[in-house]
């Protein structure tokens, strides 16, 4: 059988082009013309880039014009990581002021114009993995330390980048992303030509301007008489709108909660500014504690803290420095051996854990039984990575009631786990200051390996008795924000805050 004749292909018409687009048009077109970027264009028609950019798509639109796009990543330096190179990286700069000193130095005598308080631990901890100080205390140069030239694999790294030689996902290129050195810029290249159909296309040879919409004034002067109207192509992408919805986190959030709420739990509610009596004195945290230090918790200046009930304070006195509560022949532990600090109990901070709220609640209501969980916001100050933010979501949960055991709580986990379709839950011992026994719940993201999202235990009595609590209770702060970014099939836990509406609606996927 014969073949068939090729069907002519479809064309706009000869006005439908804007002046800026049958220029690009005509640019795109020309003899032997290959892909092209929009610099070079903009070059060439003396258009300026957002015209061009704005022109090319319309092109696009109109099928006269193709795009080829290719997505580039390079790593570059941060602030941070430029002003590193001219002073050398903490490391650096420590194992130079130990060999200035040429004695062994205690760390607090590191000077602070060598390295700040901050950089300190960090660099310390590296210079003994990299086999250069003694184990402890005061800082001392190993005997058989590598030489003080040789360079460190992070500053290779770090010359790597600022020469342009280093790869997105080149060696050691992790560690510097994790120290806030470097960052990963991503650029996306287009290069245009000219579609069959643009290429067919019969270009107007006159400058006649085209009217486009119809507007009022255009209709009251009489502008319109006698000119000519650019036609509608009935084939160009219109916008899909769509209707409001929530973001995608918070509708996790709410589905996180229903499960809760079948389960049979209510909701609890409390302050976002907290004091570190409800943040960790009640909850028998010794008030030394590393964890409530400055470079864990977020205080906060100019705002005075409510001491809480008198009566409640001295229980909670009692059990820190290993006295007996009020009535009680002996103390319930030894406690932390060290004289508790009621002027710092009333320390004003933002919360940095829901558990705050669980021991306002049992202050409130002792009585079981109860189930009670709080999905509310946290505070810390963490190094922000892919599992990590200043700013984080945690559940916190209670349940109180006669016969209560750790067995009810991995219940709990594996109701959980089930109910989101996390898969696999993996259960093993842990340590906090307020729970014994105390567990740790994992489950398994796709691509970031297992990780931690269910921590809890039983309260222990040096928690429960100063609140009057006299049934076993167990206790969880899960971190919602890591299984969200499982839920969500995201990478990074700083995802579940993005507010870019394309990304949100799935374009470009």
């Amino acid at each position: 059988m014969a073949d068939e004749p090729d069907e002519p292909v479809p064309t706009a018409g000869a006005l439908s082009l804007s002046g800026p687009e049958r220029r690009l048009l005509e640019a795109l077109r020309g003899p032997s013309r290959t892909a092209v970027g929009e610099e070079e264009l903009a070059k060439e028609t003396g258009l300026a880039a957002d015209q061009v950019r704005g022109s090319l798509q319309r092109l696009k639109s109109k099928h006269l014009a193709v795009v080829e796009e290719s997505h580039l990543a390079r790593v570059v330096l941060t602030p941070r990581g430029l002003a590193a190179r001219p002073t050398g990286l903490s490391e650096r700069r420590l194992l130079r002021a130990l060999k200035d000193a040429g004695h062994p130095v205690a760390p607090e005598e590191v000077p602070e114009e060598a390295l700040s308080a901050d950089e300190r631990s960090p660099a310390i901890g590296l210079l003994r993995r990299l086999h250069y100080l003694e184990e402890g205390v005061p800082l001392r140069l190993r005997p058989d330390a590598p030489p003080f030239s040789a360079a460190f694999p992070d500053e290779l790294a770090l010359e790597a980048v600022a020469g342009g030689e280093a790869l997105p996902d080149g060696p050691g290129q992790e560690s510097l992303r994790r120290r806030g050195l470097t960052r990963i810029e991503r650029t996306t290249q287009r290069r245009w030509s000219a579609s069959e159909e643009g290429r067919q296309l019969p270009m107007r040879t006159d400058d006649q301007p085209l009217l486009g919409p119809v507007t009022p004034l255009l209709l009251r002067e009489g502008g319109w008489q006698g000119a000519t109207f650019r036609p509608y192509d009935v084939r160009a992408d219109v916008p899909y709108i769509t209707g409001a919805r929530p973001h995608p986190y918070t509708a996790w959030l709410r589905q996180f909660e229903e499960v809760l709420v079948g389960l049979g739990f209510s909701e609890a509610r409390g302050p976002l500014l907290e004091t570190e009596f409800w943040n960790g004195d009640v909850l028998f945290m010794p008030q030394e504690h590393p964890a409530r230090s400055i470079h864990d918790v977020l205080s906060v200046d100019a705002v005075t803290g409510h001491a809480p009930p008198p009566e409640l304070l001295e229980k909670v006195a009692a059990v820190h420095e290993g006295r007996p509560l009020p009535g009680d022949p002996a103390p319930l532990s030894p406690g932390w051996r060290a004289p508790y600090d009621r002027a710092f109990a009333a320390r004003p901070l933002l919360r940095s854990q829901t558990t705050a709220v669980s021991a306002r609640f049992m202050a409130a209501h002792p009585e079981p039984p109860f189930r009670v969980y709080c999905l509310d916001r946290n505070f810390r100050r963490d190094a922000v990575d892919a599992t990590h933010h200043v700013e984080f979501a945690q559940c916190e949960g209670i349940l109180g009631e006669e016969g209560v055991t750790l067995r009810h709580l991995v219940g709990i986990f594996e109701a959980l786990t089930k109910a989101l379709g996390f898969g696999e839950l993996k259960i093993r011992p842990s340590y906090f200051p307020f729970t014994e026994p105390s567990i740790e719940g994992y489950v398994k993201h796709p691509r970031l390996g297992w990780i931690e999202v269910f921590p809890g235990g039983m309260f222990r009595p040096e928690v429960l008795r100063p609140l009057g609590v006299r049934v076993p209770v167990a206790a969880w702060g899960i971190g919602v924000m890591r299984l969200a970014t499982i839920a969500l099939g995201l990478d990074d836990v700083r995802a579940v805050y993005d507010d870019d509406l394309g990304r949100l609606r799935g374009e470009g996927r």
